[in-house]
């Protein structure tokens, strides 16, 4: 330590003599930097951040403090007042909270420690994902309306917080401070913005200069990592890992060095990287840098992150850092942060990182220095954001991306606008970069190139910055405010300009358009822009002034833009129904006309806050309304809107698709605000100011139906055309358009400003109408509204007043649904309809008034008062050419021969004629006009009066003629008041015009509904026809389910349960057997259809089954995997740790059809072309396939058998000693037959004779036909292959073992998932399950017959041997290492190939009954031996059985004297019994499901209702006495030495793991993960494995692993350790579950986490606060546990083609 201790002492005392500071720190660094870092190839990052803390921080720190820094700063610390801001910087994916109630706008977040002591938890909050950087905004007063700190950063009273931090410094500090700051900082700015690759500054040239480079391969973001990985593997010859690992350092840190060595050396590889990569793109960029100046540059950001330490001890320090950052120069030039700035892009990834992270921790800390900060920003914003458009990182790594630390701030932005002029200046940067214009300068986006669209995706940021700057309206207005904000409207006009007709169209006709013209660039403008618009109208409305002046310059702008563009307009005069009206000829489908006109649009936006604002009233001399012309105003925007009758009408079909989509988006929600709903308002603004005839003109002429209407006859006019069915229709749709046109114009009075409303009467009514389609849920509603600027739709506030909620179940979502007194508020020809909105709300509106029983009609709401400045819009509806055009279309519809009207047509005009007098009473009154001109009311009612009289009764309008009936009723009582001149009667504010209806044939679709009612209803009687047809003619198919009911029933009721012999048994001598008859089984092939009857001589039948490798009921999973080909499986280790379950769908087929299926399928697979190779959801070459009818993924099918015929022997059969003597003898004769067939072992050994009746050398003759023994294999390997996970063997000993424990295994799931539902034990299960579980044991006790006998004769002598030792069987298990159902169900399957050779008169079943016997005494003696309580807590209950008690005692009292000391002792035999009870259940349980299958025994009725005396039923059922202890007395085995691993029983249930109640913890959890490989890096995608909780990395190339030879990604590697290739996992920030199974299949599904509104968020993109839902967890582990994850993804994947062409096994 001596040498290193020597720097230290001396060093700061020297710096404090020394005169000339900078050069000395210099001279030290010189020496010192080259020697710590870049000393080798690889960069050993711990031991230089010592050597650097020891030799380089430490005398900094010593020299700033003046004495031990670990004193000195401790010092400093207790002596700082604490920061009432956070500034918690955020890390990627850490959660963040915005209050939507309290905060300023959505930018304002808390972290989530400030959020839990914050009032805000208790508000409606939302909560997201970080993306890194930004800071949170906790004692922000500025950010948040209330409660502005949490209780941590909770401002103290008595301290007056204004005072200078740097008064508790004293002089000495302070100007130590400020000289180390200002050289360490002018250091680290110098080398981090230094550009000579081989040099360093003045006074850092190291001592001695050696000759030693880096190749230093820079980050873009052009380049993708498989590129970069290639080429490095080129250029330095390194392996793929290697390569990977740079690729992901250069990602991370924006640089690496990839080689180090001499000049040449490092030269070589920098140009095979430029070589490789240049031929697409740019190339990589790539320097050689003198190592020396490589280690300036690591120790220039060491030092940063150096500042950000040392000044989190004080605000003193900050504040000094702060002076020194942003002092200028001596000639007055760029301080040291505006160099930082200004070289951003020049930097890479890592420096820029660090210096963004220092800024944000110190000036943006600072609230004195923010403010200067902010104004040199604004400064320099221009040179910034072009600097950022033409670099190619991501927006978060550029200085930019800080705007919003600034601009968010209310005080500041406007501190910006008024002092740097900062609106314009944004707004001219923006227009400035979008140079492409066409010759009337407006913007043209055509033939958009790659590089043109990424620039302008970056320069859509700009409009972000103008957003933040906008987001909060100024409360109170100053002079100079008022002139910038103008100015900057002035420049955004001229934004707008740029915008108004861009991409006009003009209509194709002959042939189709041959290149789609682009389109998106301009929406995507007006997208961004819409919340502009709104806000800039905002600000307007807040001042008077501003307001008129706005309103000028708009007007000035528009009249400009008009004057632009005349092409195309003749004069021309019109006249009608006695009027005429001079305007011009314009044809829309003919000339060019464009949907983009913001300017329009912006006027008639302010025009309507004139009338809100009550502007127009308070000052008329200020405004130009006088000068308007309404024709200029109304001409484009009713255009536009002509265009979308046209579009509708089928006039434009051959201006392809950008034409229909253009019209979709100026109709969306997105858009319409800012496009369709202030057309609308620019013709009413209009219609406000001109006469009603006049307007109504040139609306006709503009929809080019003038000559339809204005011909004296028009009738004969009409009919003349009609040689052109096509102009015909197009004509009919043209004339509803323009009535639905008239009825908005005229009724759509609910927006603030045009009638006389609350602006949240606009929003009730929006959602009433969305809810008048069908019930929605909280998303869609919120989808379905417009959102402003703070992404808010203010719905929450009036959703309770007009909808109910309803939640959701297990599956599904909570719905809204329209409160019944909400719906007289539906008003068909709601403006914001679409046609299928409308036809859908149509028919639900009448369903709902047929199920109340009113009269169907669907009457129009009353509407509200229009405003002053608007009312004369009624007049519309008096006008002699509107009647003219009613009377015209009444009477066509008259003649319904002519076929030119259509019944939407009459919709639309059976209301107008009724506003008439119903507009001139309500309004005439309260206004100066008056409305009914003696001359044209009565001239005009009566005829249309008696046309509707006429129509009433005319048949082809039944359907209407509840409508028609409603308005004569009404007519009649307005003309009778009218003749008695009564008082007025009250403001209905006329009302009624909206009712008119839109889809063509009402009548038609009402009589085709009762056709399609009346053919389903035959259908139905047919299908159940069809199905009683089907179970009389498929009695066999029922007759199993059928008689085993019935048998079950017949036993349980001919004898009572009380006499032992008559219980249903299903195991032993007395077992039940088929009521002597002998059952057929007759089944259908699901492919042919044919029916079979199942013999063991017959064609052989198969169920579609799936085998897979499982560890659901593991206690293991730390076990390791064992080497497939030499691992024994006949033991399964009580912990379960990997089984095989066998699942089956229970479909039943022919083997020879299924082998065609099958083969098929594979020659299907191999004729699709290698390079069109998609993935499907099965793998072929594994053997997959889909079940031919339910398309449930399989992998091999089991044969069905019929149930083996046993002779009911009647002698007296064996006890359990004379048995096993019998067994041993012939096990003997066995040992010494199978010796015989080797021929290497020694003949001497004389062998014992056989017992009675026993023939070693006797072969059994097979009882199956040829194609069931094929089957039998087929099955057997598919087991053994995918359960050892080797290749499939025939001959191998293993298969029959495989087969019996995937039995075993597979019932023992089953028995676990019935007590985790609480179903009883039979007859609750699926008979697929049914199915699958009989097949399964018969073929287990099948499989023998193709193994060869010698070998499976071995495996029993094995078995047995566990049970009672063998000396001739070596290394035997521990009794306590075997899973003893497992070893029941291979003994009591293995078994009949040693019967076979017996014919001594032996009956199986004797000797099923003394393995049962035995294997439950071992297993008593296992949980004897595991599983006692040691602390007895249970109270003992009343009248407990004593012999039982008594003779477990007995027991386990043998047992210890025989093992010792290793068991403790119990005393009361009540817990001992107890717990043996319980422990033993499942085995006995399992063992009757697997009796009853294998013998197919009916079941007790007391087994198939869960209860109580389970027990005693379920022992009987299996032949045990009921007090177990009986068996004893024959138990003859001493146990060998205990063993490690102990299973206690019962093994409680596997669950998947506890997750918290709040999702945040979980992404709190997740943001503090780092991968494991790639050295404390954040994980990208954190996922967390929901079978044992582990994180994992997924997703990344850096945690990929290798597996059987392939790259696999994290989660897959660890499904194959955790789960046997199956796993279940949860993306926290996705808020997804993963379902993982084998390398290639995986799907998503719904998290179990919901929001308040019943809804998942994936992707959290809504950010409401999410809770777990308990029902939806448990069906996730409902899924796992019954094995059905593999099942789910191949439907999903069959379902969803997208899912296929995942690369899953790189998650």
């Amino acid at each position: 330590m001596t040498s290193f201790s020597s720097p230290l002492s001396f060093l700061p005392q020297k710096w404090l003599q020394a005169t000339d500071l900078p050069k000395e720190v210099y001279q030290h660094l010189a020496g010192y930097v080259p020697k710590i870092y870049c000393l080798g190839p690889n960069l050993n990052p711990t031991s230089e951040d010592l050597l650097a803390q020891l030799l380089l921080q430490a005398p900094l720190e010593w020299y700033l403090c003046g004495e031990d820094p670990l004193v000195g700063l401790a010092k400093l610390e207790k002596n700082n007042q604490p920061s009432q801001l956070c500034g918690h910087v955020f890390k990627v994916g850490e959660p963040t909270y915005s209050c939507r109630e309290c905060a300023a706008d959505p930018t304002c977040v808390l972290c989530m420690q400030c959020f839990l002591g914050s009032v805000h938890k208790e508000h409606r909050y939302r909560m997201t994902t970080s993306g890194g950087g930004g800071f949170c905004d906790c004692g922000d007063t500025e950010a948040w309306k209330k409660g502005p700190y949490c209780q941590k950063h909770e401002p103290n009273i008595c301290d007056s917080s204004q005072e200078d931090p740097l008064a508790n410094l004293s002089a000495d500090m302070i100007a130590r401070t400020y000289n180390i700051f200002s050289i360490m900082l002018k250091y680290a700015v110098d080398m981090l913005t230094w550009d000579k690759e081989d040099e360093l500054p003045h006074g850092l040239e190291p001592p001695e200069r050696g000759d030693t480079y880096y190749c230093m391969l820079f980050n873009d973001e052009v380049h993708t990592y498989e590129q970069v990985i290639y080429t490095l593997q080129k250029a330095v010859n390194c392996t793929q890992k290697e390569a990977v690992s740079f690729a992901t350092t250069v990602d991370r840190d924006g640089r690496k060095s990839v080689r180090y060595g001499d000049f040449q050396f490092c030269e070589q590889a920098k140009s095979v990287i430029v070589r490789n990569t240049s031929r697409q793109s740019k190339p990589l960029r790539v320097q050689v840098m003198h190592s020396s100046v490589v280690a300036h540059q690591c120790f220039a950001l060491k030092a940063l992150t150096w500042f950000s330490h040392v000044i989190r001890y004080s605000d003193a320090l900050r504040r000094i850092l702060c002076q020194v950052g942003l002092q200028r120069g001596p000639e007055g030039d760029n301080s040291l942060v505006d160099t930082l700035m200004l070289c951003d892009s020049k930097m890479w990834k890592g420096a820029r990182n660090v210096y963004h992270q220092l800024y944000m921790s110190s000036l943006l800390m600072d609230l004195k220095y923010k403010k200067l900060f902010a104004i040199q920003f604004a400064k320099h914003y221009e040179r910034l954001q072009s600097d950022y458009v033409k670099d190619d990182h991501d927006r978060e790594f550029s200085v930019t991306d800080l705007s919003v630390q600034m601009f968010t701030v209310p005080s500041l932005a406007r501190m910006l606008i008024t002092e740097e002029n900062l609106m314009t200046t944004i707004i001219r940067t923006f227009v400035d970069h979008l140079r492409h214009r066409d010759l009337q300068g407006r913007f043209q986006f055509e033939r958009y190139t790659a590089q043109q669209a990424f620039k302008f995706r970056r320069v859509q940021s700009l409009i972000g910055d103008l957003k933040y700057v906008l987001i909060s309206r100024p409360t109170e207005w100053t002079n100079r405010l008022r002139e910038k904000f103008l100015e900057g409207l002035e420049a955004f006009l001229e934004l707008l300009k740029c915008m108004q007709g861009m991409d006009p169209v003009v209509r194709q006709v002959g042939q189709h358009i041959e290149m789609e013209p682009e389109w998106e660039a301009a929406f995507t403008l007006q997208m961004k822009l819409t919340h502009i618009i709104s806000m800039i109208q905002e600000w307007c409305a807040s001042d008077d002034r501003v307001l008129i002046e706005a309103y000028k310059k708009c007007l000035t702008v528009l009249t400009h833009c008009h004057s632009g563009f005349a092409d195309g307009e003749q004069p021309i005069t019109l006249s009608m129904c006695g009027h005429s009206v001079d305007t011009i000829r314009y044809c829309i489908s003919q000339e060019k006309v464009s949907i983009h006109l913001p300017v329009s649009r912006l006027l008639a936006g302010l025009h309507v806050l004139l009338s809100k604002t009550e502007v127009a009233y308070r000052f008329p001399e200020q405004l130009p309304l006088s000068e308007l012309s309404p024709p200029m105003l109304i001409e484009h925007p009713l255009r536009c809107l002509v265009l979308c009758a046209q579009v509708h009408a089928g006039m434009w079909r051959r201006n392809g698709f950008s034409l229909v989509n253009q019209i979709y988006y100026y109709h969306n929600v997105k858009c319409r605000v800012e496009m369709f709903d202030k057309d609308l308002m620019m013709l009413q603004v209009g219609a406000s100011m001109m006469d009603p005839n006049h307007f109504l003109m040139i609306m006709l002429s503009r929809f080019e139906l003038f000559h339809i209407f204005s011909s004296a006859d028009c009738r004969k006019r009409y009919n003349r055309e009609s040689a052109n069915k096509d102009v015909v229709q197009q004509n009919s749709t043209l004339i509803e358009e323009v009535l639905h046109l008239i009825m908005m114009v005229v009724g759509e009075r609910f927006v603030a400003g045009i009638g006389q409303v609350e602006s949240c009467e606009e929003l009730k009514r929006e959602i009433i109408h969305q809810l008048c389609i069908r019930p929605m849920a909280h998303s869609e509603l919120v989808k379905a509204l417009p959102e402003n600027e703070n992404k808010e739709t203010g719905m929450e506030k009036v959703i309770d007043s007009v909808a109910s909620f309803k939640k959701p179940g297990v599956t599904g979502r909570g719905l809204y649904e329209l409160r019944p007194e909400c719906a007289k508020h539906f008003n068909l020809y709601f403006h914001h309809y679409s046609r299928a909105d409308q036809s859908k709300a149509e028919e639900a509106q009448r369903k709902l008034k047929r199920q109340n029983g009113e009269d169907s009609a669907l009457l129009p709401p009353s509407l509200p008062q229009l405003c002053p400045l608007f009312a004369s819009l009624v007049n519309i509806l008096q006008c002699d050419v509107l009647l003219g055009m009613l009377g015209a279309v009444l009477q066509w519809a008259m003649e319904p021969s002519g076929g030119h009207w259509s019944e939407s047509m009459l919709q639309r005009v059976r209301l107008h004629p009724q506003n008439l007098p119903a507009q001139g009473f309500g309004q005439g009154v309260s206004h100066h006009v008056s409305l009914v001109g003696p001359g044209e009311a009565p001239s005009t009612s009566p005829s249309i009066l008696a046309v509707l009289e006429t129509l009433q009764n005319a048949p082809h309008l039944e359907v209407h003629k509840d409508m028609i009936r409603w308005i004569l009723k009404v007519m009649s009582i307005k003309t009778m008041r009218e003749r008695t001149a009564a008082a007025p009667p009250p403001e209905r504010a006329g009302g009624w015009q909206e009712e008119m209806v839109r889809d063509k044939d009402k009548a038609e679709r009402k009589r085709k509904a009762e056709m399609a009612r009346l053919r389903r209803e035959k259908i139905m009687a047919q299908m159940s026809e069809m199905q009683k047809h089907f179970i009389n003619e498929n009695k066999e198919l029922f007759q199993q389910s059928l008689e085993e009911l019935d048998a079950s029933t017949s036993a349980s009721l001919e004898h009572s349960p009380s006499s032992w012999d008559s219980v249903l048994v299903c195991v032993g001598p007395r077992r039940w057997r088929g009521g002597r008859g002998e059952r057929r089984q007759v089944v259908t092939c699901i492919l042919c259809q044919e029916e079979q009857e199942i013999r063991a001589d017959g064609r052989a039948m198969v169920l579609a089954a799936f085998v897979q490798r499982s560890t659901v009921m593991s206690k293991n999973r730390k076990r390791p995997p064992h080497d497939p080909e030499s691992y024994d499986p006949i033991f399964m280790h009580p912990d379960l740790s990997f089984g095989t379950h066998t699942g089956s769908c229970g479909h039943i087929m022919h083997s020879h059809c299924w082998q065609r299926y099958f083969e098929a399928v594979q020659a299907k697979e191999q004729r699709r072309q290698q390079r069109l190779r998609v993935h499907t959801s099965y793998d072929v070459e594994n053997g997959e396939f889909l079940c031919p009818l339910c398309e449930c993924l399989s992998n091999t099918v089991i044969p069905l058998l019929p149930l083996t015929k046993t002779s009911c022997s009647n002698g007296e059969q064996p006890g359990l000693v004379q048995w096993l003597n019998t067994t041993s003898q012939q096990i003997k004769a066995l040992h010494s037959a199978h010796r015989k067939a080797k021929p290497t072992s020694d003949e001497g050994v004389e062998a014992p004779p056989p017992p009675e009746g026993f023939r070693p050398d006797h072969t059994p003759i097979n009882p199956y036909s040829s194609s069931i023994k094929e089957m039998l294999t087929t099955f057997g390997t598919a087991t053994y292959k995918v359960g050892l996970k080797v290749h499939p063997n025939e001959q191998d000993p293993r298969v029959p073992i495989m087969c019996w424990t995937s039995c075993a295994y597979t019932i023992q799931s089953v028995e676990r998932l019935l007590v985790d539902e609480q179903k009883p034990l039979f007859g609750s299960l699926p008979c697929r399950q049914d199915d699958c579980l009989s097949s399964l044991a018969r073929f287990g006790s099948a499989c023998w017959t193709v193994s060869s006998l010698a070998t499976v004769q071995s495996h029993f002598i094995r078995l047995l041997a566990a049970l009672l030792p063998d000396p001739q069987v070596e290394n035997s298990r521990c009794i306590l290492d075997v899973d003893m159902f497992h070893l029941l169900v291979s003994l009591v399957l293995s078994y009949p190939a040693v019967h076979c050779q017996d014919s001594s008169g032996l009956s199986t079943d004797i000797a099923e009954l003394h393995l049962l016997h035995l294997v439950t005494v071992a297993h008593l003696v296992q949980i004897l031996l595991t599983s006692i309580p040691v602390e007895l807590t249970m109270e003992q209950e009343s009248g407990g059985v004593e012999h039982e008690e008594e003779s477990v005692c007995l027991l386990y009292n043998t047992l210890r004297s025989h093992i010792g000391s290793c068991v403790y002792e119990v005393s009361s035999g009540w817990h001992l019994w107890r717990a043996v009870k319980a422990g033993i259940l499942p085995f006995l349980r399992g063992a009757a499901l697997f009796f009853h299958h294998l013998h197919g025994v009916p079941t007790p009725p007391e087994l198939n209702a869960p209860g109580a005396s389970e027990w005693e039923v379920l022992c009987a059922y299996l032949s045990l006495p009921s007090n177990l202890l009986q068996l004893f007395y024959s138990y003859q085995e001493v146990l060998d030495g205990s063993c490690l691993h102990l299973s206690s029983f019962p093994r409680e249930s596997n669950k998947l793991i506890e997750l918290p109640e709040d999702y945040s913890a979980l992404i709190n959890q997740a943001s503090s993960f780092t991968c494991p490989k790639s050295g404390g890096d954040k994980s990208r995608a954190p996922t967390l494995c929901l079978v044992c909780g582990a994180l994992l990395c997924s997703q990344s190339y850096c945690c990929q692993t290798e597996l059987e030879g392939e790259d696999v990604g994290a989660c897959t590697a660890h499904t194959f350790a955790c789960g046997a290739g199956v796993g279940i996992f949860l993306r926290v920030r996705e808020s997804q579950v993963l379902f993982l199974a084998g390398k290639t299949k995986g799907c998503f599904y719904a998290p179990p986490y919901l929001d308040d509104y019943g809804e998942t968020d994936q992707g959290l993109r809504r950010g409401n606060p999410l809770h777990l839902c308990r029902e939806r967890y448990r069906k996730i582990q409902k899924l796992w546990r019954q094995h059905s994850i593999t099942e789910e993804i191949g439907h999903a994947q069959e379902a969803n083609q997208t899912l296929v062409g995942i690369d899953w096994q790189h998650l």
